[in-house]
């Protein structure tokens, strides 16, 4: 990745914690009607508006598993394009590892091979095959804008097939209403890499960048934009995302940028974030090695999407993330296994 400095990745995933983060600071900005929903409702938590004014809003909530979650698929689904994963499906009994033409067999929640860089980079822990803690860190993810203002009930039905209700004199029941977050609503988001060769951490950027659909419904709805604000390397977690959430409310309050009920604009948004993240950061007190953002992390991801845009190119892409998976797991996860 251009401008990136290659040098501050680890060689080779240390076995042990060492302070070699990379964080991708971003805003996730909704695209259509997704759901963000446990239990049938849209997820909400009662917090402060802002810092600097310390009114209660409630927000809504976009859970670490609903972020993870849906990139991490893409990911897989990609190693499983490229030839890197069996596309077979698995049975819990099934004791072999690699299908009749020598792919892993690997499949999500059920069984994960543990050398590929899905299961090394965001973690495993299934049954008695083991377990391995993920290396890519999220939080939840808050609303900039309230609850009141982000979300809309819809009436969903299911018509028959004469696209009517009702079908020889029987009326169908089968209408319900839905909370939907609406377009244009921003979650200010941190995802954290620790410990990762460069090669796993372009995985991740690449998972983050391809990801388009989250929440419930995906093949319907759910279109989120992911667009990166900063990369951070330095030898520490930095501002939570609640944090980066009431800090830019305050910075948009302040502009007159948010004017409810109306979208705040994402352009805006953008650029005002982009300002304030050099400020968090020395408020973090950690030792920033590179921070990549404006002209310089633009020309960085525009070289990236190009080095990604052709099959040859990701797959030598997937090939490097893969084979440093591989050189982690045959040089501690096998030797642990053998000393037990």
């Amino acid at each position: 990745m251009i401008g990136l400095k290659q040098e501050w990745f680890p060689a080779q995933v240390p076995p042990k914690p060492s302070g070699q983060f990379a964080h991708i600071v971003m805003l996730r900005v909704t695209e259509s009607y997704p759901l963000f929903q446990t239990d049938g409702e849209l997820n909400t938590a009662r917090v402060s508006a802002g810092v600097a004014n310390p009114a209660p809003m409630t927000r809504l909530t976009l859970f670490k598993r609903k972020q993870t979650t849906p990139e991490r698929l893409v990911g897989r689904e990609l190693l499983r394009r490229y030839g890197f994963i069996s596309a077979e499906s698995v049975e819990t009994s099934d004791k072999r590892q690699t299908d009749d033409n020598g792919l892993p067999l690997d499949e999500y929640n059920v069984r994960f091979c543990q050398w590929t860089p899905d299961a090394i980079v965001y973690g495993y822990a299934i049954g008695d095959t083991g377990s391995e803690r993920s290396k890519v860190l999220s939080d939840t993810g808050f609303s900039l804008t309230p609850y009141d203002d982000s979300h809309e009930a819809f009436t969903l039905n299911a018509p028959y097939e004469s696209g009517t209700m009702s079908q020889r004199g029987d009326v169908t029941s089968r209408i319900n209403e839905q909370d939907h977050v609406v377009p244009q609503v921003i979650f200010p988001s941190v995802v954290t890499a620790r410990d990762l060769t460069l090669p796993l951490f372009k995985y991740v950027v690449n998972n983050v960048l391809r990801t388009k659909r989250y929440g419930a419904q995906t093949t319907r709805t759910g279109r989120v934009d992911n667009r990166i604000l900063a990369i951070v390397l330095c030898d520490g977690e930095i501002f939570s995302n609640l944090k980066f959430t009431q800090r830019l409310y305050d910075a948009l309050e302040a502009r007159a940028a948010i004017s409810a009920p109306d979208p705040v604009n994402p352009a805006v948004a953008e650029a005002v974030a982009a300002e304030l993240i050099p400020a968090l950061l020395a408020e973090d007190g950690v030792v920033v090695n590179q921070l990549l953002l404006g002209a310089e992390l633009d020309a960085a991801l525009r070289a990236f999407v190009d080095e990604t845009s052709s099959e040859e190119s990701m797959k030598a892409m997937l090939e490097a993330a893969f084979a440093s998976s591989k050189q982690y797991h045959d040089a501690w996860l096998i030797k642990t296994k053998g000393k037990k």
